[in-house]
């Protein structure tokens, strides 16, 4: 139940912050909140990460559906009963949903989140992006942490 919460919890999130920067942008507008550092634009991006697939809407789509099959089925087989595996599977599917909603929709996912590391420019994103990296960087941390305490118990 957890997990279906916290995953409905960020799709809202992700869809109401997407609805306001819709219609209240214009299509690549930009507006600083940090100067030099941290902008809200409007961007749509019909890839996936780095726009990565640009213009292979329906692939996308079809991904993010098994992506969320294979989740839901073999997640006892990669994730434990533990309280972060079902935060980051919370995460996880409500990314996945948050962008899979955009895909249908538009054909594209609204990005807006706009950061400037000196002259670096990294790419706009979204709510649903953050909480699938957070997801992605939870299981990989709680993964190190156990091995490392397993290797600590049998020494």
């Amino acid at each position: 139940m957890f997990v279906l919460l916290l995953g409905l919890v960020v799709v809202l999130l992700d869809q109401l912050t997407k609805q306001w920067i819709r219609s209240a942008f214009v299509y690549g507008e930009s507006r600083p909140v940090i100067e030099g550092f941290f902008n809200l634009t409007y961007v749509r991006n019909d890839g996936a990460a780095w726009n990565i697939l640009s213009g292979h809407g329906l692939v996308l789509i079809l991904i993010s559906v098994a992506v969320l099959a294979l989740l839901v089925i073999y997640r006892h087989s990669f994730l434990q009963e533990k309280f972060w595996h079902k935060i980051l599977l919370g995460l996880m599917v409500g990314g996945i949903v948050g962008n899979l909603i955009d895909r249908i929709r538009f054909g594209w996912v609204t990005d807006f989140l706009d950061f400037q590391f000196g002259t670096y420019h990294y790419p706009s994103f979204n709510v649903a992006d953050s909480a699938i990296c957070i997801a992605v960087g939870l299981y990989i941390l709680t993964n190190l942490l156990q091995k490392k305490e397993q290797e600590q118990q049998n020494n």
